[in-house]
């Protein structure tokens, strides 16, 4: 795959990365249901044969497995080692209960795990994964991650689901390498002034849920989401309920259209939808088995036209 620098660091990383989310597992709060470790890790090799260079995890998918996951499948991988990015500020308690924390030390006991479970010395890129409500602990946060980068203990500090406001305030303390937002078809509330300032303030975007969390992969059905499991997020999620099941099966049906043309699957197509933008440097693509890699990453290559730009924007309207 052709490759594309990430803001002011030295990465050149694949229009399309693997997502770690999913494989964390169904035993906590914001798990995808059943899943098998070792299926996990042949979707891990996988990605990596056909030439994907990063993984995107974080401490909280499955409250630290996802990353304990990552490192067992890159201990039995022979290739070139992948760039390795995980996040922080979501931490538990011992019941497992997920809770939002930017304190230094919480960050800084973050880190060290996150390292002990990847089994690395440095981490290539960590980022803040969600603000919390007051500012200066925003900014507490951000000052450790600068501080850990100062330190050596990672490369390159970055943000995810961050606004302008905040992004501007910790580009006064510290460069920001990355945001990573959610972006689809049917989320795209970052392009009127997340996008264009990112690109004009030189900060890498890594899109994440750029085929909706499954909903877009030609996968879902209706009878799909009405039996999902208590252990997965999304059987309580709006955009798997009516009445914007609907709504979403119908672009579903276009997007299938379009990728017939080019034999193309629908997620494919919603990928290289999200990486049409020039302020996009990837996207961040999950899979739970290499049968589900080698239907979606294909993406990387593959352009639309204008027309078929317009026609999948028209059916949102």
């Amino acid at each position: 795959m052709k490759t594309r620098k990430l803001g002011n660091s030295d990465m050149h990383i694949t229009p399309i990365g693997f997502g770690a989310w999913a494989i964390g597992g169904d035993e906590w709060q914001w798990g995808w249901g059943p899943q098998k470790d070792t299926e996990s890790i042949d979707a891990i090799h996988r990605a990596l044969e056909l030439g994907v260079n990063w993984i995107d995890t974080a401490a909280v998918y499955g409250v630290g497995y996802s990353e304990e996951i990552v490192a067992r499948a890159l201990d039995s991988w022979s290739g070139d080692q992948p760039y390795v990015f995980t996040k922080c500020g979501q931490p538990w308690d011992d019941n497992r209960k997920v809770f939002r924390s930017l304190k230094s030390d919480s960050v800084r006991k973050e880190c060290e795990d996150s390292l002990r479970r990847l089994r690395v010395d440095v981490i290539d890129l960590y980022q803040i994964h969600w603000p919390v409500n007051d500012a200066e602990e925003n900014r507490e946060g951000w000052e450790t991650l600068a501080a850990l980068q100062r330190e050596g203990k990672v490369r390159y500090i970055g943000l995810s689901n961050w606004n302008v406001e905040q992004m501007r305030m910790a580009q006064e303390i510290a460069p920001v390498t990355s945001l990573q937002p959610p972006y689809s078809l049917i989320r795209r509330g970052i392009e009127d002034q997340i996008l264009p300032f990112c690109e004009r303030e030189g900060i890498g975007v890594i899109v994440y849920s750029p085929m909706a969390s499954g909903m877009l992969t030609g996968g879902m059905t209706r009878e799909r989401a009405n039996s999902l499991p208590d252990s997965d997020w999304r059987s309580g999620s709006p955009e798997f309920r009516e009445p914007r099941l609907s709504k979403n099966l119908a672009l579903v049906e276009r997007l299938k259209e379009i990728g017939a043309a080019h034999s193309r699957e629908p997620g494919e197509v919603a990928t290289a939808w999200t990486l049409r933008k020039s302020a996009v440097t990837g996207a961040i693509v999950g899979a739970r088995s290499a049968k589900q890699v080698d239907g979606v990453y294909g993406a990387a290559e593959f352009r639309l036209s204008e027309a078929e730009i317009e026609e999948l924007e028209g059916e949102l309207v």
